[in-house]
């Protein structure tokens, strides 16, 4: 997403390096390796899904970083707004998840063309495209809430912090327009992802000042 910014953390590097000890286990020649990066709002999900790649880009793997917030229906601004015009909204159906899940196939495929991916311009409220070349990544990382849910993923990392935790980083990246109404878009969010834990391959725990 264009207009998103990363607040990177020792304690992101950290969870990257647990997930990494997995996923270089798994490395094969030939092979795209699809990785999800799962949890709540602002438990550091797109950090963690950065520093995974960045390193293995580092270690000369071609990776490519999807981030959920692209697959949304509606760009923020009105996904916002059609939240607080209907609180049902908030859940699985906002993301398009089987686009997402689709995408991950044909990059694992490595055989397949280039195809046009959606692009979210944070500050313009608006969903573009940009052209992705399906056959040249040997890792695909997706970052993002929900992103447990698709079934093409080889190793699932979870974040285990809710979002009464992660309140303080949440408020750091100054995405939140409306404090007050995001804590009932939070609880809804906190009860369908606290199920999702269960499919992951790495847990990665809250920081010690946040746990007990």
């Amino acid at each position: 997403m264009i207009g998103d910014k990363l607040l990177i953390t020792d304690y992101h590097r950290a969870g990257a390096a647990q997930a990494l000890e997995l996923i270089r286990t798994k490395l094969t020649d030939g092979v795209t390796l699809a990785i999800t990066v799962a949890g709540e709002s602002g438990s550091g999900k797109s950090e963690t899904g950065h520093v995974i790649a960045e390193t293995l880009s580092t270690e000369g793997y071609k990776c490519l970083l999807l981030g959920q917030d692209d697959y949304f229906v509606l760009p923020p601004r009105s996904n916002h707004e059609r939240r607080q015009e209907d609180i049902s909204w908030v859940g699985l159906g906002e993301v398009r998840l089987d686009l997402l899940d689709e995408h991950l196939a044909r990059i694992k495929a490595r055989g397949g063309e280039s195809f046009s991916k959606p692009l979210v311009y944070f500050e313009e409220n608006r969903i573009g495209e940009e052209t992705v070349e399906a056959a040249v990544f040997d890792i695909v990382v997706a970052e993002g809430t929900y992103t447990s849910a698709v079934n093409n993923a080889d190793i699932r990392v979870f974040i285990d912090r809710n979002y009464r935790q992660t309140k303080k980083s949440r408020l750091a990246r100054g995405r939140d327009p409306d404090v007050a109404f995001l804590e009932q878009v939070l609880e809804i969010e906190h009860g369908i992802i606290s199920g999702h834990k269960a499919r992951a391959d790495v847990v990665i725990a809250p920081p010690p000042e946040e746990q007990g």
